[in-house]
């Protein structure tokens, strides 16, 4: 039994960034042969076993062969007689398709090193193409590696419309695309991810809605994007990243003043898009501009923002939205310094109006409606001495 050290942990260790994950392919043993050492098993289509005290995981080397269509219509043969060359093979980018064994050499039998030296992402072989899912795959590994260069090959890219043309990216499930999606939201430029997706034209398929947004104009497009990766400078919250991206799909060819949200429900219906994402990209798309528009002067659009977002029961969403909000407007090239002044000012506001205590209205007399509208108005007071005391102070410094 041979044990090999494969995959990313390989491909990060030659470009120098830190390994956070390793996977160990092992040659010549038997699924027996690795319970017998402890190893607890937990692949259901493939071999794959926790190591009993690292609990790093452990494959079986394996070939596949395409059964059918779709991401998972393939037979796997994990035989004691398959080599590492054989399961490397198998795999999606050069760059993955490497290993180390037990001292420290290198198994690169596809040229994954050269292609690490020359800043190319290109599939191993033809059989790139028997899986979808691989066309989410590279433009995630773009999204991930563009800041230090790396592009697409070509006949890589000829493979990715392949798929696409054969209609099979329409078989992937809704849960596979956003895994996809959300991974590369998080990754430091994921901007390329769409911008990938785009090349090979596989945008429209699988996300329509932000495909839409080229259809706008260039420059809609554009601004989006831009967001989207100033949100990635600001927060590694995918959350943040997916409503800077979505702010403008509720706008419409005709430029309608009236918000449609349409195309932000279809596209989180359809992959199933975590509540907490739709969340705060909905309040995002919605109220954008109205907080933007905050001059600090008047304090009922303040209070209206703060009642539209719900923001003094959920604090945290609205800090995250005034984050994505923060995204929009520097990729409008909106003063840094402008947008952090209001936005630190508005958590403070929002504070004293979560302060702002009903019990003495209660003590008051007031009932039922009448002390959400007293309440009401006592939180339009402390904002209006708020803004009164920050004109001052603005006013004295001048």
């Amino acid at each position: 039994m041979k044990i090999y050290l494969v995959g990313g942990a390989v491909r990060d260790k030659l470009l120098g960034l830190p390994v956070k994950d390793r996977d160990w392919a092992v040659v010549g043993a038997s699924p027996e042969e690795m319970l017998e050492l402890g190893y607890q098993q937990v692949g259901k289509d493939f071999p794959v076993y926790l190591h009993p005290e690292t609990k790093e995981e452990y494959a079986l080397a394996r070939t596949e062969k395409k059964t059918g269509l779709g991401h998972s219509a393939f037979s796997v043969d994990a035989a004691p007689t398959i080599t590492i060359e054989e399961d490397l093979l198998r795999r999606d980018l050069t760059i993955n398709a490497m290993a180390e064994d037990e001292e420290g050499n290198l198994i690169d039998p596809y040229g994954g090193q050269e292609d690490l030296k020359n800043k190319i992402l290109r599939h191993v072989s033809p059989a790139f193409s028997e899986d979808p899912l691989r066309v989410l795959r590279v433009a995630r590994f773009s999204a991930r590696f563009a800041h230090l260069g790396f592009e697409v090959a070509q006949d890589t890219l000829t493979l990715m419309q392949h798929l696409v043309n054969n209609s099979e990216l329409d078989q992937l499930p809704a849960e596979r695309v956003w895994q996809e999606f959300r991974r590369a939201l998080g990754e430091i430029t994921p901007a390329f991810f769409f911008i990938t997706l785009r090349d090979c034209y596989a945008l429209g398929v699988v996300m329509q809605e932000i495909e839409s947004l080229f259809g706008i104009s260039q420059e809609k497009a554009r601004l989006s994007l831009m967001a989207l990766t100033k949100a990635a400078e600001l927060s590694p919250d995918t959350a943040i990243r997916f409503s800077a991206l979505c702010y403008e799909l509720p706008i419409t060819h005709d430029f309608s003043l009236v918000k449609n949200l349409r195309k932000l429900e279809a596209l989180c219906q359809r992959l199933k898009i975590p509540n907490d994402h739709k969340d705060l990209a909905t309040i995002t798309c919605l109220h954008w501009d109205s907080c933007a528009a905050l001059t600090l002067h008047e304090a009922e659009p303040i209070l209206r923002l703060f009642e539209n977002c719900d923001a003094i029961r959920r604090p945290e969403r609205f800090q995250f939205f005034l984050t994505a909000c923060k995204a929009i407007r520097q990729a409008s090239d909106e003063n840094e310094a402008h947008i952090d002044f209001r936005n630190h000012s508005l958590l403070n506001i929002l504070k004293l109006c979560q302060d702002v205590d009903s019990s003495v209205l209660i003590e008051a007399g007031y009932e039922k409606e009448e002390i959400g509208i007293q309440l009401r108005l006592l939180r339009l007071e402390t904002i209006e001495n708020y803004l009164e005391s920050l004109n001052k102070i603005s006013n004295n410094e001048d």
